[in-house]
């Protein structure tokens, strides 16, 4: 193929958009459905960003320009992602013999370490569950739902996918089979406290049947009534218990229950690789990032300093 033909062939790609190569390299990457649909958010956004400045023949300082122009309005973990599947999709091309892989070694963006969510402390978990109410079949579910957020540290995501049948028995404890981050098959399982399947159970009496594959948690709504909730409708439902004891802060989010789960833990003396397993983590440097937190919010030095000169 020539070089020529290489760029008429790029130029098409420019000037189509979403077109026949994309498709191929859509079908070429396998990958989850979540992480095909931000590939293909990123390259379409890298598409208009070459038709908006007329770019026909892209090259490395095209790709670099691009990563400057998204950190006006994106979050360097959003540059990221975008960079990572643009990058792909070069190599993907060159492999092909359709286009110079221009974003090879560009660099990506600083991302800060740590979580970007915040946890809560104990009194504040105890607050958050108190201030929920009881005495209909919603708050039942919500009691329910945010007590199991905070003692496993599950994800949206895992809570909705949970069925009746998944509420089991492993030795002498109630276990949640769950399908995990990156799982095909619910695999794994957390152990549920006694006070949260009670929560559970008075939560389950509430509803008209209980057939195993149904959700465990459902809708209570007239347009979807029975229905399993979404990731949507269950970090609404971690937000409004939030707000309701106080606790209004855009680094307060249904995520946040999880840190809380495996900060509670490290404080009450669980080990490293025991908070590992409950959050289940594949590295356990991303574990760590909790126990140095934990560090820091130990250390009293300035207090010590405080009382030094006070």
């Amino acid at each position: 193929m020539t070089q020529e033909l290489i760029l008429q062939d790029n130029r098409a790609v420019v000037a189509g958009g979403l077109n026949s190569w994309l498709d191929r390299f859509f079908m070429f990457i396998d990958v989850k459905a979540k992480s095909a649909d931000t590939y293909k958010k990123a390259t379409k956004q890298f598409m208009k960003y070459l038709a908006e400045n007329g770019i026909s023949e892209p090259t490395r300082e095209t790709v670099i320009n691009w990563r400057e122009y998204l950190r006006a309005e994106h979050k360097p973990t959003t540059i990221q992602l975008y960079l990572t599947a643009v990058k792909l999709f070069f190599t993907w091309l060159e492999q092909e013999g359709l286009y110079k892989n221009i974003a090879n070694k560009v660099k990506g963006v600083k991302i800060q370490k740590g979580h970007k969510k915040d946890s809560l402390t104990s009194n504040q978990s105890k607050e958050v569950l108190s201030d929920i109410d009881t005495t209909t079949a919603k708050g039942k579910r919500d009691f329910a739902i945010v007590a199991l957020l905070l003692t496993t540290g599950l994800r949206t995501i895992e809570i909705v996918r949970a069925d009746v049948a998944d509420l089991r028995t492993v030795g002498d404890s109630t276990v949640l089979f769950i399908q995990g981050k990156g799982r095909d098959e619910k695999s794994e399982y957390v152990k549920v406290a006694p006070q949260v399947e009670k929560a559970l159970r008075e939560y389950l009496k509430t509803r008209d049947s209980l057939n195993d594959n149904e959700p465990l948690f459902t809708s209570t709504s007239n347009e979807n009534k029975g229905g399993r909730l979404t990731t949507r409708t269950i970090s609404k439902i971690a937000k409004t218990s939030l707000v309701n004891a106080g606790l209004n802060s855009d680094r307060l989010t249904a995520h946040s229950f999880r840190h809380t789960a495996g900060t509670l833990a490290l404080l009450n003396g669980a080990e490293l690789t025991q908070v590992q397993q409950l959050l289940r983590h594949n590295n356990i440097n991303t574990t760590m990032v909790y126990l140095h937190s934990i560090d820091r919010a130990k250390n009293n030095s300035e207090a010590i300093v405080a009382d030094a000169i006070f």
